[in-house]
């Protein structure tokens, strides 16, 4: 059975060679633009894709449209794994795992290390289910006594893109900078 996509209420549903096209276009940009960031141009997607440019500014009009899609795509993976975070026992530890497993994303992503670093990213601004997931997490967390009780959503929100500013600049310490973050996170025992 073939099933009509469509992106956009308004749109009509693409034809299915039009689909594969468009599904041919963001496996390339995916490789392309991952490996170049945003330096990368549209004839390196077409050409990856093996389609012509015309192909591609017809399902994306602009490069950062093209760019916007992937980092959707990448929002709602990393939105997926934090639904899946949630049915974990242990909030803290399953927070922990959620930023790490997000981070080493963004660090082997360009394009989506270099939207998430320049926070303009308007996918990730309306990210509200990963926000909540977020939330939740830590409001759990707080709840056990292991994270700061003043621990907010928009805090791993500021984390994440301070980290992506410094995989920006090609620092390999980031590893160490977001264990530093997330020791900050963590609940001090008292005294």
């Amino acid at each position: 059975m073939n099933v009509a996509i469509v992106t956009d209420p308004q749109e009509r549903p693409l034809r299915a060679d039009a689909r594969r096209n468009r599904e041919r276009v963001l496996r390339a940009a995916r490789d392309v633009f991952a490996d170049k960031g945003r330096e990368a141009q549209i004839d390196d997607v077409a050409r990856r894709a093996k389609v012509g440019v015309g192909t591609v500014y017809r399902h994306f009009p602009t490069k950062d449209a093209l760019l916007e899609a992937l980092a959707l795509e990448q929002f709602e993976r990393i939105t997926a794994w934090a639904r899946e975070a949630l049915e974990e026992e242990d909030a803290w530890a399953a927070c922990e795992a959620l930023i790490w497993r997000s981070a080493k994303l963004q660090a082997s992503d360009r394009a989506l290390m270099e939207a998430v670093a320049d926070h303009k990213c308007r996918v990730a601004q309306e990210s509200h289910e990963l926000h909540a997931c977020t939330e939740e997490l830590l409001a759990r967390a707080r709840a056990a006594g292991t994270v700061r009780a003043d621990a907010t959503a928009m805090d791993v929100q500021v984390m994440m893109c301070a980290l992506g500013s410094v995989m920006q600049q090609g620092d390999e310490r980031w590893q160490r900078y977001l264990e530093l973050m997330l020791d900050g996170l963590r609940a001090r025992a008292a005294s």
